[in-house]
């Protein structure tokens, strides 16, 4: 069977597995919530890291392009950029589709044109995962940004309101 094939065939349990290991990675009452609470209003977090991994995903299988993967990787890394993760933590959900994947095939890998598939995956979830580390280093910049004009501002005003500034 095609690498391809069987991975659309599989796609409901292996996203299943790879939303639950991203939920997973938060504090045991917080994963508890974002799994039990379907509501997208009530629950936001939850319901885009569900629909941008079902994305993400497709777009593996599709091969489409780095702007597609930036569309759908972007919410979830920016979520957990936010959420103060460190680096490895917000983007280390990427590469463990590897292993769901594999864990998915149990032993179909015996052909080495299914050894060759897998491996061109492997780089393609390699790739977002670099795409991903992009995204949360813009996100932390833009952070510190915003902290550090709030933090100018707020100096200023205080010299303002001391008389120490005039315009």
């Amino acid at each position: 069977m095609k690498l391809g094939r069987f991975l659309a065939k599989h796609k409901t349990a292996i996203v299943k597995k790879w939303c639950d290991l991203v939920i997973d990675t938060y504090p045991p009452d917080t994963a508890r919530f974002l799994k039990s609470q379907a509501d997208p209003f009530a629950n936001p977090v939850g319901s885009t890291t569900i629909t941008s991994l079902t994305a993400l995903f497709d777009q593996l299988l599709s091969g489409a392009d780095r702007e597609t993967a930036v569309t759908h990787l972007d919410p979830i890394i920016r979520i957990r950029a936010v959420q103060n993760f460190s680096p490895s933590q917000a983007v280390g959900f990427i590469p463990s589709l590897k292993a769901i994947i594999r864990e998915q095939l149990s032993g179909q890998l015996d052909t080495p044109e299914a050894l060759k598939a897998m491996a061109k995956l492997d780089t393609q979830i390699d790739d977002l995962c670099l795409l991903g580390f992009d995204i949360y280093m813009k996100c932390k910049e833009t952070i510190f940004n915003i902290k550090a004009n709030e933090q100018r501002n707020r100096v200023f005003s205080s010299f303002e309101r001391a008389g120490l500034v005039t315009d």
